[in-house]
């Protein structure tokens, strides 16, 4: 078999000019990379610079903290602390879904929630997830390195005092804005600008390194209050006590500072824990002793006396028939629990006597008992500048008819609120000057307080309300040891339809102290005590004395009844309220008895 011849193959033989074109067109290409190289490295180095800060180089917010609240010796009363927030770009977050569960349960969140937020926001490149976390938990987040989530500091609102200062400190929103009480009132001057830094984000979007400050925050500003942080307390833990001996409905006590009427303590109950709203009732939020109003009953009774004795028509000794326990005004009939007799100014506030006071306000002009109401501030603000304060209500003189007149007397047919009622016994405290209420401590800062009662009037009726506190008035449960004590109770029958309940009351006690040179003005207003004892001088008159007591002795005010002390009752006294350590409708019918 003839095998067959192979052919060998033929090498392709290149044309040097071929090769060279090549060989050239390879060199120039690399040349030419080198050189564009060197030139965004060296000559044009700013494009890629501007192209690397496009991606990573960011202009972030600096949040600044909002001012602090303190009590008028410093103590805070509201502080912001930094926390962090969870936001999410959801473009990003979508794209790591199966990360979701574990983001979820750190957050404590509800899966179907997350989603939700994520999925209906698609379109947006910042939503919050979940606003002020614990710092531990947003470690934890950040560690999970999940695309499309990241942190933003701000601050987060702390109250020390808790529910004890509730109702005045107020609360802020969760962008920090002031939504109640004081924290509304001075939200401008509380509130901090914020700042700006450029800073480097890694692609993950944290912060990796801050290269400028842009500008720089400012803190929002200190609001010192003229609250004085032990007496809130003890007037809180009073007030509360009385609230479920007497099972209660509501209540209110303020303190006022007799010379300058600025507010060292006001609390109600019930209140809230401002540091946790999760459970929060309205109703519990408003301050009651600003924004309720009520009738103030007998405790109106020393300004219609002021009034008879302003008019020279009266003097303290004079006597006034209250025979035979009733009076008949037209058609209706004002009434006391028994016949008294024959009274003078003085036994009219200590029997608190209906009868008595309506003659006494009959035999003036509606104008001047109406004067004397109005300039001690009843019908207006107390200009306290709290949010939501309201005036009350008293009717103009020109509209009275006889009952009225009778029965403003003695606290019907008109309303009021604990501040209003507190700032007029100022007035009776202060020998006849009013000055309005203040929320801010005044550190001795130059006050002009109006001249709206004669001297010599307002000393009189002090004096003569130092009785209504004797062992023969209606206030002897207010009595403090040690100390002389001047005030008026108040048992009023709450309106009902068609009248005038006589089953729901409202129990007041106002007063000040020491009687020889007032330092302190309180009221206590128990709203519908639910026990037999719910007289003013049952109910409030005994939370007036424990309070007032232990404010005198924290203030450390000299005691002006020395010779009548007795020193064992007084040491148990001091023992009983030692305060703990702290860091910190008109009336058209028969109205009944009401002391």
């Amino acid at each position: 078999m003839k095998k067959k011849a192979h052919k060998l193959k033929q090498p392709i033989l290149i044309h040097p000019l071929r090769h060279s074109i090549v060989l050239g067109t390879i060199l120039l290409s690399a040349g030419l990379l080198i050189w564009r190289a060197v030139d965004l490295q060296v000559t044009d180095s700013e494009f890629l610079q501007g192209q690397g800060d496009a991606r990573h180089l960011r202009v972030v917010e600096i949040s600044a903290h909002r001012g602090m609240i303190t009590d008028r010796n410093g103590e805070p009363l509201a502080i912001s602390t930094p926390v962090d927030s969870v936001w999410v770009n959801p473009q990003e977050l979508i794209t790591a879904s199966a990360e979701w569960p574990r983001l979820a349960k750190l957050l404590e969140l509800d899966i179907d929630v997350l989603s939700q937020r994520v999925m209906t926001r698609q379109t947006r490149e910042f939503v919050y997830l979940k606003r002020r976390i614990n710092p531990d938990v947003a470690q934890q987040v950040k560690a999970l390195g999940i695309p499309g989530v990241f942190l933003q500091r701000e601050y987060r609102r702390y109250y020390p005092a808790g529910e004890v200062t509730a109702h005045v400190v107020g609360f802020t929103n969760v962008d920090d804005e002031g939504q109640e009480g004081l924290e509304l009132a001075y939200d401008q001057w509380l509130q901090g600008t914020s700042g700006s830094k450029r800073v480097i984000k890694n692609r993950l979007g944290y912060v990796v390194e801050d290269v400028e400050s842009i500008n720089v925050p400012e803190a929002g500003k200190v609001l010192r209050l003229s609250i004085d942080r032990n007496i809130q307390y003890l007037a809180y833990r009073e007030l509360k006590t009385a609230m479920r001996d007497h099972r209660a409905k509501s209540g209110s006590i303020v303190i006022l500072d007799a010379k300058t009427s600025e507010v060292l303590a006001m609390v109600n109950q019930p209140s809230y824990n401002p540091n946790n709203r999760s459970t929060l009732k309205n109703s519990h939020v408003r301050n009651r002793a600003v924004i309720d109003v009520f009738e103030p009953g007998s405790t109106m009774k020393p300004f219609t006396v002021a009034a008879a004795l302003e008019s020279k028509k009266y003097l303290p000794g004079n006597v006034i028939k209250t025979a035979p326990g009733y009076f008949r005004v037209g058609r209706d009939t004002v009434r006391d629990p028994k016949n008294y007799g024959n009274l003078n100014l003085t036994d009219i506030l200590v029997k608190s006597s209906n009868v008595g006071v309506s003659k006494l306000a009959l035999a003036l002009e509606p104008e001047q008992l109406w004067g004397v109401y109005s300039r001690a501030g009843f019908g207006s603000l107390t200009h306290s500048g709290f949010p939501g304060e309201v005036s009350g209500l008293m009717t103009d003189h020109w509209k009275w008819s006889d009952i009225d007149q009778a029965t403003f007397s003695f606290g019907y047919g008109m309303s009021v609120t604990s501040l209003q009622l507190a700032q007029a016994y100022a007035v009776l405290a202060n020998e006849g000057r009013i000055n309005p209420a203040s929320f801010l401590a005044l550190d001795g800062e130059a006050l002009q307080p109006e001249q709206v009662m004669e001297p010599a009037v307002a000393r009189r009726v002090l004096k003569m309300m130092e009785a209504v506190v004797s062992e023969k008035g209606t206030g002897v449960k207010a009595g403090v040891a040690g100390y002389r004590v001047a005030g008026k109770t108040g048992t009023v029958h709450k309106s009902d339809v068609g009248g005038y309940s006589e089953e729901r009351y409202i129990s007041i006690f106002a007063g000040m102290a020491p009687v020889s040179n007032p330092r302190l003005v309180a009221v206590v207003m128990i709203n519908e005590p639910r026990t037999e004892a719910y007289h003013g001088g049952q109910a409030a008159a005994p939370v007036f004395s424990k309070v007032m007591g232990a404010a005198l002795r924290q203030l450390g005010v000299v005691p002006d009844d020395v010779p009548r002390i007795n020193m064992k009752h007084l040491h148990q006294k001091i023992a009983e309220h030692a305060l703990p350590q702290q860091d910190g409708s008109r009336l058209h019918a028969a109205v009944g008895s009401h002391l």
